[in-house]
Formats: C-alpha cells, sequence, structure tokens
C-alpha cells in the first residue's frame, strides 16, 4: 500500500481569532499576530496515531511526504517507517503552489490514497493536481469545511484509513469539493461553489456529508425556538451566541446586531462583544459565568469544531458542558438521518469527556435527547 501524507501547516490558522479562514498571506500575518497558533500538524499527528492504533493487520506500507511542516515531520516525531520525502524543503510561508508541487509528486510515485490535512481551500489544491485519479481521505483541520472528502474529525481519518488497508473498507465513491468565497464570508455573506469530484472511501458515519445551507422552509419554527430562548435568558449571566442563521433568529428576536459567522457575547439583552476571539472569550470567562448557544450544522451534525473554532478545548474547559445550550430544528436533526451530532475540538479527552446525550432545544419549550459522539 502506498500512501500519501500531506500537511497544510497554516490550515486553520484564522479560526481561533475571528478571521474566517486562512487564505492569503495578509490573513496568516495577522491571525499570527493575534496569538494564533497552528494546529494543522496535531490533526495530522493524531491521525496518524489513529491509524496505528486500528491497524488490524501487517500489510507492506510506503509513505510519501512532502518534507518539514508538510508531513515528513509529524511522521518522523511518531517514527513512522518507509517514508520516502520529496527531495525539496517548503518554504517557511508555504502558499498552494507548494502544496500543487508536492502533490505533482506524490501523483508520479503511483500512490493508491492520499491523506490530507486542510480545509476546503486545501482539498480544492488537491482536487486540482490528482482529480479523481486518486482516493483521497481529508483531515479536517481548517476553518471551512464544507467539502464532503473529509473524514468527520482527524481521530475518524485515521480509522477510516486502517480499514482501507486492511481491506475491511472497499468501496469509493465521488463526493463534492466545495469552497466559499472567504471575502464575502468575512461580510457574512456564504457563496459555496462547487469544483469538483473527488474519489472518498465509503465508510458510513466516519465521512463527512456535504454541508446543508439554509433555514428550515417553516421559519416558525425557529422563531419558535428563538421565543423560547428569549424567555429563558437571565439578565445577569452572559451568553456566547454561536454562528449561523438559526442563532442570528435569537439576535433577531433580541434586536441585537450578530456578526451571523462569529461567536458574540450578549448579557441583559446588550451586546458585550461582538465577533470574539479565542482569547476575548476566555478573558470573558476569567471573571463570569456563561452559557454558550450553539446550532447543528445540518447534514454534517457537528456543534462543536466546525464554524466555530473559537469555542476551543481552553474555552470548552472553562464553560463546562452543563453549560452548553444546543439549538436546532427537528428537520435539521432528521436530515442526519440517524446519525450522532459530533463534537471535535482538536482535544480528543476533552471530546470524550462531552460526548454522551445532550438536550437540543427544537421549539417552544420542546426538547428532544439526541447522543453526541466524539470520532
Amino acid at each position: 500500500m502506498r500512501i500519501g501524507f500531506l500537511i497544510n501547516p497554516w490550515a486553520g490558522i484564522g479560526g481561533t481569532v475571528a478571521l474566517k479562514g486562512s487564505d492569503g498571506e495578509h490573513i496568516r500575518s495577522t491571525a499570527l499576530a493575534r496569538g494564533a497558533q497552528p494546529r494543522a500538524q496535531i490533526k495530522a499527528q493524531t491521525m496518524v496515531q489513529a491509524f496505528l492504533s486500528a491497524r488490524l493487520g501487517d500489510a507492506s506500507i510506503d509513505w510519501y511526504s512532502a518534507a518539514g511542516s508538510m508531513g515528513a515531520d509529524v511522521l518522523a516525531e511518531l517514527k513512522v517507517p518507509n517514508v520516502s520525502v520529496m527531495p525539496i524543503a517548503p518554504p517557511a510561508q508555504t502558499e498552494a503552489a507548494d502544496s500543487h508541487a508536492a502533490l505533482a509528486w506524490m501523483l508520479n510515485q503511483a500512490l493508491d490514497v492520499l491523506v490530507f490535512a486542510g480545509g476546503d481551500g486545501t482539498a480544492r489544491d488537491v482536487f486540482s493536481v490528482l482529480g479523481d485519479k486518486v482516493p483521497v481521505i481529508g483531515i479536517p483541520a481548517g476553518v471551512k469545511i464544507h467539502s464532503a472528502v473529509f473524514a468527520v474529525t482527524a481521530h475518524a481519518a485515521g480509522e477510516v484509513l486502517a480499514g482501507l488497508v486492511d481491506g475491511r473498507i472497499t468501496e469509493v465513491r465521488r463526493e463534492e469539493v466545495r469552497d466559499i468565497d472567504e471575502a464575502a464570508f468575512r461580510k457574512n455573506q456564504v457563496r459555496s461553489t462547487h469544483f469538483g469530484d473527488m474519489l472518498i472511501p465509503v465508510a458510513g458515519e466516519f465521512m463527512q456529508q456535504v454541508k446543508v445551507g439554509g433555514i428550515e422552509s417553516d421559519e416558525l419554527v425557529l422563531s419558535d425556538i428563538a421565543d423560547w430562548l428569549e424567555s429563558q435568558l437571565d439578565p445577569e449571566r452572559l451568553y456566547l451566541v454561536g454562528s449561523g442563521k438559526t442563532t442570528a433568529t435569537l439576535m433577531d428576536h433580541l434586536n441585537i446586531a450578530n456578526s451571523l459567522l462569529g461567536i458574540d457575547a450578549i448579557k441583559a439583552g446588550q451586546l458585550i462583544q461582538g465577533d470574539c476571539t479565542e482569547a476575548d472569550l476566555l478573558a470573558l470567562l476569567a471573571d463570569q459565568d456563561a452559557t454558550a448557544i450553539v446550532s447543528i450544522i445540518g447534514g454534517q451534525g457537528h456543534i462543536l469544531g466546525r464554524g466555530n473554532p473559537q469555542f476551543s478545548p481552553a474555552v470548552l474547559a472553562c464553560l463546562g458542558k452543563e453549560n452548553l445550550w444546543v439549538i436546532g430544528s427537528k428537520g435539521k436533526l432528521r436530515s442526519l438521518a440517524g446519525r450522532p451530532l459530533l463534537i471535535d475540538s482538536s482535544d480528543p479527552g476533552l471530546d470524550r469527556q462531552w460526548a454522551g446525550l445532550v438536550t437540543v432545544i427544537t421549539g417552544f419549550d420542546d426538547r428532544v435527547i439526541y447522543p453526541l459522539v466524539a470520532r
């Protein structure tokens, strides 16, 4: 088995500091100046560790990777054997062209599968070089994850790869590569474009669905949820309102401006701080208790770890699971077709602690119990 391994080292760098993406040198520089830390290597390391733990067989494996932070460093740290490295070191500030060059080199190695860590922009880079020639498994490490070529978590990506290597997964299918306009995204406009299809292993609940956009056709459901939430708000308590159109309905009911795609802190009917970064949230939580209000990504089921990386492991640890309100219509739950809700905070230990049953507010004084899992 010949496995390609690529990391976009800057994937997700803008997430915790509310930059809505990581594309472009200016955004990455701004993110670093705000104290953001690269996390793609951590996600990639989680994948490799999960793969090594989940393997059942002893089939021979040859790895092909880009140098340094684009893959080889992680494999070396985990002492993965039989690694061939592209003989060109990437620059400190990698760009799409560096990914393209590494992918072209890997394609010439007759890969059986490519595993890559990044977001939708990275998926576009992979598609531009590989097309549908080689099956891929995406490790979700970006801010934007609309494409269906990613596993639901980094750990799940490792399990999918193990199943593929051991012969437990034998079927592949084409799934969409999608990306949004980041400039429009920062103006609260979601414009998702289909760029093509790539092959992925068929692995049921471990592979992500294409993000379902938009709100329910029956907007009264969202209005009922907002009415109920408004009646439950404690004027003495801080509320951290997550991203999405479902939570935006609550903000509209309260006549409070919201960032739609960010996290807003409100109290007593007033906006305390809009479009909060991870550091902002930690500062707010340092001297007061709070409740986080998050919605469900339709078709995928993520409530934490997609679209709201500002709710980092440190922030979630300060909050506590008991201070999480999950909102979503029964229609959104039905769109999951029985799949559970998902948490992918980048801290597997915390994710396991939070997994279990959660209450979902689905209408006015209407709630259901639904499973939340960590993959």
